[in-house]
């Protein structure tokens, strides 16, 4: 990564870890949600989230997962507030029952952070006959944000503290079928694209982001809602792309030469999501795509304000089905 080490306005760049751009940063009180945070960067945003004083509650498809990275993350720090509840963001049931898990609980809820994520599977459909990266990547998070904001707004007025949703996107929102979001073939396996499907829901949380970050300003909520490309990430990245498919030696070796230069870490991968959460430098900031621990200028179809606001009324029409 030493090719792209120069820091951009924030003082930050994209060789910058979580813990650097949280260095110094005091979040006792606060209470987030991250998802996808057994492995990966979503494991490494709950640690340090945690070791920043935030009470982090992980949603977990595997609870047996999480409950090891539970204990490792006490394990280093004894002072962590981790829970661990079962979440499968491919099935609506499965998201409604944790929200009402969590609402339930009485705690408060100062940070969303939507990470948990697939990508480029084979043609599948959801427990809800909805495509699965569709499903999984952009249609659980809308709707758990839908069912937990109430609590955000509750917990932003009584704590007259900021809160803060992230959408974990990625540099292939750019890559997506030609019409930006296929409202009438989203269940399409005829002229399904794995990675254009990919590509679709991860433009979807973008647009999810601007189109909630433009309704709760126009509410006065005192909340934000921003989008990042958190990098492209050295573990197993392309282990299930079938592309090294039975030369994955080769595939390994390659990123042990030069990953290091042109890919990013965990803990590197981990930090955009950090900074965006809990920096003091965006406090107001909302309805922004970053990348590197920088603001970065997403693709035209990201920032259609119509598409956006179609795209909300569709996605409202299918969780209240």
């Amino acid at each position: 990564m030493w090719l792209f080490m120069r820091n951009g306005p924030s003082g930050f760049s994209s060789v910058s870890t979580a813990e650097e751009v949280t260095n110094g940063i005091d979040a006792s009180g606060l209470t987030a949600i991250v998802t996808g945070a057994s492995s990966g960067i979503g494991l490494e945003t709950a640690r340090v989230l945690a070791k920043r004083g935030v009470h982090v509650v992980m949603g977990i498809r595997n609870t047996g997962a999480g409950e090891k990275v539970k204990q490792g993350i006490i394990k280093e720090n004894p002072a962590a507030k981790i829970d661990v509840v079962q979440l499968d963001l491919s099935s609506m049931l499965s998201v409604r029952n944790f929200a009402s898990h969590f609402t339930s609980s009485g705690l408060p809820l100062s940070i969303l952070i939507n990470n948990a994520g697939i990508m480029v599977p084979p043609y599948t459909l959801s427990p809800d006959n909805i495509e699965l990266q569709f499903a999984t990547n952009y249609l659980g998070h809308f709707l758990l944000t839908h069912l937990l904001l109430d609590t955000m707004k509750k917990t932003a007025r009584d704590t007259k503290r900021e809160g803060r949703i992230v959408n974990l996107s990625s540099v292939a929102h750019r890559n997506t079928y030609k019409e930006g979001i296929r409202f009438d073939k989203i269940n399409d396996e005829k002229s399904y694209s794995k990675f254009r499907a990919y590509g679709q829901s991860k433009l979807a949380n973008i647009l999810h982001a601007n189109e909630l970050a433009r309704r709760l300003k126009e509410e006065g909520a005192d909340i934000t809602a921003n989008s990042v490309h958190p990098g492209v990430i050295t573990t197993n990245l392309f282990r299930h792309l079938g592309i090294f498919e039975g030369n994955l030696g080769i595939f390994e070796g390659l990123v042990s030469s030069v990953g290091r230069l042109v890919l990013k870490d965990v803990q590197q991968g981990a930090s955009t999501t950090c900074y965006v959460a809990l920096h003091p430098q965006l406090k107001g900031v909302s309805g922004q795509y970053f990348s590197n621990n920088n603001l970065d200028k997403a693709d035209a179809k990201a920032t259609d304000k119509d598409l956006a606001a179609k795209l909300w009324d569709y996605t409202m029409n299918l969780i209240n089905k």
